[in-house]
């Protein structure tokens, strides 16, 4: 798998949404990190998508991060009902648009959604890299079974920080310092 590289990558946020988060493993870590992807892709000029799963059952993205992306790139939830997000005609096509190949996943369910939109993914020859520290399911064991697997399927598992520096590259920037300020 190569480098993580801003010109090519894009972050992918899937289903965190309100009635949904309060279950999750970890949810405030999960949420907090997703919030330090948004801004630091945002700095980055590495694009974002936002999934949001049966909203009227679970609710519109969770506050904070509703509230990076708005002060960022924007607020645009893709709305979907099947589980991958690639298999949604919208998703799909923003995807191509973006010209990006590289797609980070962050989010819920790590078994369900992000793990069906992974594989889709892979299939589609995507570079998938999970970030692990950014995604979970309601427990521990479903979502590090998913991890598993899709590191044997060829996805790259990376953390918030890892992934950050690695699409930054270079440090003494002004960039470098509005990336540090985001993990301190």
């Amino acid at each position: 798998m190569p480098r993580l590289d801003r010109s090519s990558a894009l972050l992918a946020v899937i289903d965190v949404q309100e009635k949904l988060m309060p279950v999750i493993d970890r949810h405030e870590e999960v949420v907090a990190n997703i919030e330090r992807l948004v801004r630091g892709c945002h700095v980055l000029g590495v694009p974002i998508l936002l999934t949001e799963q049966y909203v009227k059952g679970l609710g519109p993205t969770v506050s904070g991060v509703r509230r990076a992306l708005v002060e960022t790139s924007g607020y645009a939830p893709i709305e979907k009902s099947c589980f991958s997000a690639h298999g949604c005609a919208d998703f799909e096509g923003e995807l191509q648009r973006s010209g990006r190949r590289q797609v980070l996943l962050a989010g819920v369910e790590t078994h369900v959604c992000v793990n069906q939109t992974a594989l889709d993914l892979l299939a589609a020859g995507y570079g998938v890299f999970l970030v692990a520290d950014a995604l979970s399911s309601r427990t521990a064991g479903n979502r590090e079974i998913a991890l598993g697997r899709l590191a044997g399927e060829g996805a790259t598992v990376v953390s918030t920080e890892m992934a950050l520096f690695e699409l930054l590259a270079v440090s003494g920037t002004d960039e470098f310092r509005a990336i540090y300020k985001l993990i301190k």
